[in-house]
């Protein structure tokens, strides 16, 4: 059987709601092994330069990335685009618009916690910010463990930050065609980021998978950080019968906060096509 390579291809920086650079993530990258590495920040390109130039300077292999946030049936769904052209016109302008109204969320998140005896959240979370465009849920969660309010951001999402409780505050963000389109136009695959981690019925994630397929997806994220074993076996099974390809991405943040760190998931079941294989062409190399 031929050699895995151990790839991470989900990732985020301090461009988005990461904590370390696009050079700190390569070389955190290449001192875990991995081999083939993806920087995947929010709805942003701008450390892709920075990432390419890192990985080569690091030795390690490297694909453009991207994750959209998407609405779908009421949720938010995150898609990764991989093998990006980042200089992409419409890629661009899609991702221009899907961040146009975060800082308007970001002061209603605030709003709503003053409401329940947290005041000055919102200079509280954007001293944690370093792309005030990408102001998210993130950004208020390490604040108010910061100051003592929560013990972890599982405990901040659990009691302030998901639906029905005082922070939250729902955002429209891209359709999935639109999302899809975009990452096809800028020469990508389309995966599915951490479908585990969406609440929907069966048969709102089989017409997400449905729809995703139709409008030309390619993927799905078998083996990543919120991913146990029961998830990995259920998605490898629906890579098959969808005829994904399958991903592999740690999903990683923060040597803090991150479940597990870049390059230590296991390998993709042999059965199953890495999505690496079908962007070969687009994968540069040191």
């Amino acid at each position: 059987m031929p050699h895995q390579l151990n790839a991470d291809l989900h990732s985020h920086s301090s461009l988005s709601d990461g904590t370390l650079t696009p050079e700190a993530l390569a070389a955190r990258a290449r001192a875990q092994g991995v081999e083939l590495w993806a920087l995947t920040d929010h709805d942003e390109l701008a450390g892709q330069a920075r990432a390419a130039a890192a990985a080569r300077a690091e030795g390690i292999a490297w694909l453009g990335g991207v994750e959209i946030s998407v609405t779908f049936a009421g949720e938010t769904v995150h898609i990764v685009g991989l093998g990006i052209d980042p200089a992409n016109e419409e890629l661009g302008a899609g991702l221009a618009r899907t961040r146009e109204g975060r800082l308007q969320r970001a002061r209603q998140i605030a709003d709503g916690l003053a409401k329940v005896g947290i005041p000055g959240a919102y200079d509280g979370a954007l001293a944690y910010v370093t792309n005030p465009d990408l102001m998210s849920r993130t950004h208020f969660a390490r604040w108010l463990v910061d100051t003592g309010v929560c013990r972890d951001n599982g405990e901040v999402f659990r009691r302030y930050l998901v639906s029905g409780k005082p922070g939250y505050v729902a955002h429209r963000w891209a359709g999935l065609g639109e999302a899809v389109g975009w990452i096809l136009a800028a020469g990508g695959a389309a995966v599915i980021a951490h479908p585990g981690r969406y609440k929907f019925t069966p048969i709102e994630e089989y017409a997400l998978f449905s729809e995703f397929k139709a409008h030309g997806g390619a993927g799905i994220e078998v083996l990543t950080g919120s991913h146990g074993s029961a998830d990995a076996a259920k998605y490898a099974a629906m890579a098959i019968e969808f005829d994904f390809a399958a991903s592999r991405g740690s999903d990683f943040h923060s040597p803090d906060e991150s479940r597990i760190d870049l390059g230590t998931l296991p390998k993709l079941p042999k059965q199953l096509e890495p999505i690496w294989q079908r962007l070969e062409a687009r994968i540069q190399r040191p």
